[in-house]
């Protein structure tokens, strides 16, 4: 099988060791296998929804990437945003200079970028498939979706599901959850085909407006429609200001009293312009490590 390489710079500090470590202890990503010198997975990339087998490694200055069939922009865009690549990072330090208690987290975590899910649509279905779930019983679940209903990708000698296209979903029954949910899913499945949830769509609008959009989707709350956006198409200036658990993390580092409206967490966030997104999962990440940081609440 051909093999096709490129490269993806950096624009300002990253460390794809930093990735890898997090990618190893993400629920989502559980079932990866993992040799702690390479990311490889498969999906079904959003500009043709065809599945595409993926290896990535590091490079001076950013990322070495192999993929199964050849890598136009889009591919090449997709995979840069999974790593957060497709943003120029150099302002980000900038940020903790103003604010020593992000400074201090940047400082633990040094080059550490957010990770998102393979695309939109998949954090999508992991956001419905998650809720009122546990995040391992979820991974299970999710991972027994792929290997019925998506293809399957060699990379490096090894085969990997790729969750399925959104087409395939929206008939489909017998996913292992419960009916409300399976309903949902196929409801995320015709939005994606409309071309609601791909990364052009909801990145061309201001974010306000994107987590509009999501929470009118089946299934998707405030929170869901957070992740979806930030983590999905890895929007790198949103903060959604209703999540309770992020708030809380504020409120501890900020010491910010405990009736603190709404308004007062905004407010902090402001500050993180133009990288509210990573300033916000940096603060999840180190406080209650991933384990915790995608529990979806129930719609």
């Amino acid at each position: 099988m051909t093999t096709h390489r490129f490269v993806i710079d950096a624009e300002g500090p990253f460390d794809f060791g930093a990735a890898l470590r997090f990618v190893a202890d993400w629920p989502a990503t559980s079932a990866l296998p993992f040799d702690g010198r390479a990311l490889r997975f498969a999906y079904c990339a959003e500009s043709d929804w065809l599945p595409i087998g993926v290896t990535v490694t590091a490079a001076p200055g950013g990322v070495a990437v192999a993929t199964t069939r050849p890598a136009g922009p889009g591919v090449r865009g997709e995979v840069a945003r999974v790593l957060s690549l497709d943003v120029d990072g150099s302002g980000f330090a900038s940020l903790g200079e103003a604010d020593p208690v992000l400074g201090e987290l940047q400082r633990r975590n040094p080059g550490l970028r957010p990770v998102c899910f393979w695309s939109p649509w998949e954090a999508a279905c992991w956001a419905v498939i998650v809720q009122r779930s546990s995040m391992l019983v979820a991974s299970r679940i999710k991972q027994r979706i792929a290997e019925r209903y998506g293809a399957r990708v060699t990379v490096d000698g090894r085969e990997y599901p790729a969750f399925p296209p959104p087409v395939t979903l929206v008939e489909a029954g017998g996913l292992g959850l419960p009916a409300q949910k399976e309903e949902w899913l196929r409801g995320l499945a015709r939005a994606a085909l409309d071309g609601v949830l791909t990364t052009e769509h909801l990145r061309a609008l201001a974010p306000e407006e994107a987590l509009a959009e999501l929470r009118a989707l089946p299934g998707v709350g405030p929170f869901s429609a957070g992740l979806i956006l930030i983590r999905g198409a890895g929007a790198p200036d949103a903060f959604p200001g209703d999540e309770p658990r992020l708030f809380a993390i504020l409120r501890e580092a900020y010491g910010l009293p405990r009736d603190a409206p709404p308004a007062a967490y905004r407010g902090l966030a402001e500050a993180w312009r133009p990288y509210r997104s990573w300033a916000s999962f940096l603060f999840r990440a180190t406080a209650y490590g991933v384990a915790d940081e995608e529990r979806a609440p129930s719609r």
